[in-house]
């Protein structure tokens, strides 16, 4: 009897041990990712990807909202494992050149992006040089984003350039959109910092100005930067963030359900579920 207990004990033992490992190596680490809040695109990138990761790989996803200095940095030291919202090579040009070797360079996920001074198509200027014949027109005002944006250090550089005679406003990114509404609403004169991907530009009839100095530069690219630790930390994860890249259009019905009132994860599912080629396109490759 003694001996059928000791056996039985001992089996119990070697399951619980075997049930414990398992568990241990099922258990997977909480990622982070940094997002600049502000930014449509970051937002709705951001969330498609944490959403994949969390529902095809099984990592849960921490969704971190932090101006940009401060994402470069927090995935430089390890605090984010990743960001998908590196604007390459000028609007986060700086950063790149502080953090390139603390950082992985895990490829683009949006080409053709875009910054620049932005207006209704029904203004006359056609040129940034066109703007001081206009400054009544416009009531000498540039309205801006967050201070510390890319987007605005080029503006301040462009006031520069150019000599122009216009205070640059600096905001947020909603509420630049909320007095572009108003504005176009009322066929006003209006001068942004803008960019694109943004679904502004699916709402309103809106165009660059044209920059003959090149202060802006041309076609960006956005890519996906890991601190160099997720590579072993979470290996498909890192293989899926290489795989990753929108096609022209696709980024477009999650902003504009996000800024008709959806919420950013619930947007991130509708288009997951309407998509399931695309996303089998990028897991597939992982595995």
């Amino acid at each position: 009897m003694k001996l059928l207990q000791k056996l039985l004990w001992t089996g119990m033992v070697s399951a619980m041990v075997v049930l414990s490992g398992s568990a241990l190596a099922d258990e997977k680490p909480t990622l982070k990712i940094g997002y600049v809040e502000g930014w449509d695109d970051s937002v709705a990138t951001s969330n498609v990807a944490a959403r994949i990761i969390e529902k095809r790989f099984g990592y849960q996803v921490q969704l971190v909202p932090v101006a940009a200095g401060i994402m470069w940095q927090g995935v430089a030291r390890g605090d984010l494992d990743a960001t998908l919202s590196a604007w390459l090579p000028v609007t986060q040009g700086a950063y790149w050149a502080q953090f390139k070797d603390k950082v992985v360079d895990l490829g683009t996920n949006f080409t053709g992006a875009k910054i620049g001074l932005v207006v209704p198509d029904y203004v006359n200027a056609k040129s940034i040089d066109d703007l001081n014949a206009q400054k009544s027109a416009f009531g000498g005002r540039i309205v801006g984003i967050d201070a510390g944006a890319g987007v605005m250090r080029k503006t301040d550089e462009a006031v520069k350039k150019y000599g122009l005679d216009y205070s640059v406003m600096p905001s947020s990114g909603s509420a630049m959109t909320a007095e572009l509404a108003r504005d176009v609403n009322a066929k006003k004169p209006v001068i942004v910092t803008g960019w694109t991907p943004h679904w502004m530009f699916a709402k309103y009839k809106l165009r660059f100005l044209e920059d003959p100095k090149d202060v802006f530069g041309a076609a960006e690219h956005v890519d996906s930067v890991a601190n160099p630790d997720l590579e072993k930390k979470a290996p498909p994860v890192v293989s899926f963030l290489k795989k990753f890249q929108w096609k022209p259009g696709e980024i477009d019905s999650v902003m504009l359900a996000i800024q008709n009132g959806a919420k950013p994860e619930a947007a991130a599912d509708t288009w997951i579920a309407a998509h399931g080629d695309r996303v089998n396109d990028w897991v597939q490759a992982t595995q």
